[in-house]
């Protein structure tokens, strides 16, 4: 008697799900004008990459971040802010 393969299950891929939006992000309307965001937040504003960020920084389209330490980098809100309503930032 021939035994019948048993049926293969094809891997399941993993259901991709939004990333899930920063809280600065959330509540851009609500930061002092003091605050700082980081590079995330900047690309989700402007709706672009994180690369197209720092390409619009260094042709002057949008400010330059400040570096707070060694490892953080952030942009102040109020000159976001600007930049998103057209204004000079400087």
């Amino acid at each position: 008697m021939k035994q019948r393969p048993s049926l293969v299950q094809a891997p399941q891929v993993p259901q991709q799900s939004a990333a899930p939006v920063p809280d600065a992000l959330r509540n851009f309307d609500t930061l002092p004008e003091a605050a700082n965001v980081r590079l995330p937040v900047v690309a989700a504003l402007f709706a672009c990459s994180s690369a197209t960020v720092w390409r619009r920084v260094k042709s002057g389209t949008l400010p330059a971040p400040r570096k707070l330490s060694e490892g953080v980098t952030a942009w102040r809100v109020a000159e976001l802010r600007k930049a998103l309503s057209g204004e000079a930032w400087q």
